[in-house]
């Protein structure tokens, strides 16, 4: 028991002995190991540092061999550019040595030739002198004389010249200018393609039969009473077979009678309320299409920003003829017209187109005013906002005022190609001869004149003068005049050619 007891309680002691001991030598191992490899790590570790230590110095040395060899390189080159600068310099300098001796030279070239040509005009001057004495005694005449009477030779030679040379250019200018206008307009009608024919406001209706007549007229003439009284035309109706005639100076209207007839006609039923419901309905289709035809024609134009006032007052004109022309196609004619010419000249063309459209814009409006065509279509345009250049041109394209810009003449020379190309208007023959005779009759009020005659429609005339009353001189005077006295009492389009003609005959019999 008691050895048990002691094995019991001694061995534990033991084994706890012994583990201690194991652990003891364990960590004595442990730490020789551990020791060893610090030892190795720290050997390596200076290895490594000596060799980073060589890698670094030769890194250094090879740099610096580099900076050494590149410093000796530069210091090489720029040996090699001062000794480049010293040649150029010595070059230089014996450039200039060169110069300096041949400038030397060509100095003492220079002061003997000065010396040749003083000795020369000391010569001359002697001979000069010698020549002037005795040309002073061959011609009777000092030298201030000769010279004055040399100078005013000359003097006449120069005005003679000088007066040929302006009588050349002058002429010259003239052909020229002739010539240039001539081309423009030339080239302007070439390249105008309008109607040649003129539309004629038509007054007269149809009816399809003479019964008709008495359906218009109605009981007691109260339809015709009231077709007049709305519309305000004069309806006659006589004996002309199948037709009704409308008279009246106002072209909308008559054109507002004349369709709200021709509806009620092809209607059947006319009494006064479809009368006056007709009329009504074909007065806002009148005054819308007036409308229509004013856009349509700035439209064709390329013509913009025009007030609405404006264009209605273009449209009126779609309604109105002038000697058998229709107004607006006028207008757009003279508009085209002039533009081309603008575009031809380097004027305006913009400007001048809108000129021309508007410049007969006065015979489509409805006053009472006594101005002229001319003036109320003025005065309509400064209204409407125009700017006063086109007011100007509207108001001198018939020569009422004076034109302040070259667009106011262009549309002058527009609106008389427009008025006098063939066909483009008709004159009664009563009107065609009383003007060709009042053109006449104020030619030969004049003194000294025996006879005119008008010719070319009216775009000429021919004077003859009496050789023993008017003389030469005096012809272009008394052309002046007659010229001044047409355009004071006369209206016409266009210019007219004065042509003067007065010859002397001498008849002698030989017996």
């Amino acid at each position: 028991m008691v050895l048990q007891l002691i094995l019991y309680i001694g061995l534990p002691i033991v084994g706890i002995v012994l583990g201690w001991i194991i652990r003891w030598l364990y960590a004595r191992f442990q730490l020789s190991a551990s020791e060893q490899r610090a030892e190795r790590v720290k050997q390596d570790a200076i290895r490594e540092a000596e060799a980073q230590k060589k890698e670094i110095l030769l890194e250094a040395k090879e740099k610096l061999i580099q900076e050494r060899n590149q410093q000796e390189k530069e210091n090489r080159e720029r040996r090699s550019e001062l000794q480049r600068y010293e040649q150029r310099l010595t070059h230089k300098e014996e450039t200039l040595d060169k110069r300096a001796v041949t400038l030397d030279d060509q100095e003492k070239g220079f002061k003997k030739r000065e010396k040749e040509i003083s000795d020369r005009e000391s010569v001359l001057k002697t001979e000069e002198t010698r020549y002037r004495q005795e040309l002073e005694r061959i011609s009777g005449l000092s030298a201030q004389e000769a010279k004055t009477l040399i100078i005013q030779n000359l003097e006449n030679e120069a005005r003679h010249d000088a007066q040929a040379l302006l009588n050349k250019i002058e002429q010259e200018s003239q052909l020229t200018a002739e010539k240039k206008a001539r081309d423009v307009l030339v080239t302007t009608i070439q390249r105008l393609a309008t109607e040649t024919t003129s539309d004629v406001t038509v007054t007269t209706v149809s009816l399809p039969s003479d019964e008709m007549k008495g359906r218009i007229i109605g009981r007691e003439g109260r339809n015709i009473r009231t077709l007049e009284t709305l519309t305000g035309v004069d309806i006659i109706i006589d004996d002309t077979p199948e037709a009704v005639v409308i008279s009246c100076f106002d072209p909308v209207r008559k054109e507002i009678a004349r369709v709200a007839l021709e509806r009620l006609i092809s209607d059947g039923r006319i009494h006064p309320s479809r009368i006056e419901e007709i009329v009504q309905k074909v007065t806002r289709e009148i005054q819308q299409k007036i409308y229509e035809e004013g856009e349509k024609t700035l439209f064709d134009l390329g013509i913009h920003n025009m007030s609405q006032d404006a264009i209605r007052a273009l449209g009126r004109l779609y309604f109105r003829t002038s000697y058998g022309q229709n107004v607006l196609n006028h207008s757009k004619e003279v508009a085209v017209i002039a533009g081309m010419i603008a575009a031809e000249v380097g004027a305006d063309r913009e400007l001048a187109k809108r000129a021309a459209l508007l410049h007969d814009i006065g015979k489509g409006t409805e006053t009472d005013s006594e101005q002229n065509h001319a003036e109320v279509g003025a005065e309509m345009a400064r209204k409407m906002g125009e700017e006063p250049r086109i007011v100007n041109a509207i108001a001198a394209h018939h020569n009422d005022v004076e034109p302040e810009s070259i667009e106011a003449v262009i549309v002058q020379i527009a609106d008389a190609i427009s008025a006098a190309r063939p066909g483009a208007r008709r004159e009664t023959m009563d009107n065609y001869v009383k003007r060709l005779e009042n053109l006449e009759a104020v030619a030969e009020g004049f003194d000294g004149v025996e006879k005119a005659y008008a010719i070319q429609a009216g775009r000429e005339l021919r004077v003859l003068v009496n050789n023993e009353r008017v003389a030469d001189a005096d012809v272009k005077e008394l052309a002046r005049n007659i010229a001044k006295q047409i355009e004071n009492d006369l209206k016409y389009p266009g210019r007219i050619k004065i042509t003067m003609i007065r010859e002397t005959r001498i008849v002698e019999y030989a017996r």
